[in-house]
């Protein structure tokens, strides 16, 4: 049976809490990934989704709400070798691959850093081992360890990042939109990349990012995030030809598709903002896995909304 290694529950994440400018990035946020799972996160700029990767890795303080990780509440992970562990078990992959490197260091030194922090090599020549294979991992020759980060391409430089995150064995990888600032042709080699290291290291992701199109080929689920709040979860299948959300209706009107014919017709879906009319909106499941925002009395139509949908493309079929 397989566990669940994170589950985030009912998380806040509130910007200048109380003041008249509060900002609420992240709303009452709940989900969980199994370990092995990539779970996407997906929603445009200014969503929440960026915020939510960086309070469960801990570099914001959440408002409320619980980060469980492997169990454990993150809060309350305390003392120097636990929280060296949680940091080795938990690392980031960031959006900008030329910002997140340190133009001062070489490439072997800015991968070997974790190795030295957590003492995982006891010896020169088996730190240099060490990182001589992590580049060779991500597709990268070992005399690259000697040359700095300016030398390289964006693409070259998040394998870079992606082999400083993998250094210190970790088990949960968050991936902040990491294909985002890279040119399309090489988007696709990076993926793969991921997906073949998932494999081989029995890696769990969370996939951040604002391309649905992208975040269906990596993830198992997809959770569909804007204005701080998760609007719609569901496996990676059922939201990308099933999603009922108006919020995931417009992002999939906005897929471009390889057809000439289809892209003279095609017409983004403007999305209105959630509605203020008072009612309790949560989580509520329409089908198996399938959940939607709504209120109470909105289940229903929900419901009925899928059923057609599924019924459409079983006639379709």
């Amino acid at each position: 049976m397989t566990k669940r290694l994170l589950e985030v529950n009912n998380l806040k994440q509130y910007f200048n809490a109380g003041r008249k400018d509060e900002v609420r990035a992240v709303n009452d946020v709940s989900f969980y990934i199994e370990e092995g799972e990539t779970f996407g996160l997906v929603g445009e700029s200014g969503s929440g989704k960026s915020t939510t990767g960086r309070t469960i890795i801990r570099l914001n303080q959440q408002t409320a709400g619980e980060v469980l990780f492997d169990g454990q509440d993150v809060t309350k992970i305390h003392g120097k070798e636990a929280s060296k562990q949680f940091r080795r078990d938990v690392q980031m992959i960031f959006q900008d691959p030329y910002a997140s490197l340190n133009p001062r260091m070489k490439v072997k030194d800015i991968i070997a850093e974790g190795i030295d922090v957590n003492g995982l090599a006891s010896t020169s020549k088996e730190r240099d081992k060490i990182v001589n294979d992590l580049l060779e991992t991500v597709g990268l020759n070992p005399s690259h360890g000697t040359r700095y980060p300016h030398e390289f391409s964006g693409g070259q430089r998040q394998r870079i990042g992606i082999a400083r995150a993998l250094a210190v064995r970790p088990r949960f990888i968050i991936c902040d939109e990491p294909i985002s600032a890279l040119d399309v042709s090489i988007q696709a080699q990076v993926v793969n990349l991921l997906q073949d290291l998932q494999k081989e290291h029995n890696l769990t992701y969370l996939f951040i990012a604002h391309d649905l199109s992208m975040v269906k080929h990596i993830s198992d689920r997809i959770g569909v995030m804007n204005n701080g709040h998760l609007l719609e979860v569901g496996s990676s299948d059922e939201i990308y030809h099933f999603g009922v959300h108006p919020y995931t209706e417009s992002l999939l009107s906005a897929i471009p598709m390889p057809d000439p014919d289809h892209e003279r017709q095609r017409r983004r879906i403007k999305y209105q903002t959630e509605p203020h009319d008072g009612k309790e909106r949560s989580l509520r499941e329409i089908g198996p896995g399938h959940f939607i925002y709504a209120a109470e009395d909105e289940v229903a139509y929900y419901k009925k909304k899928l059923q057609h949908l599924k019924s459409e493309k079983a006639v379709e079929v």
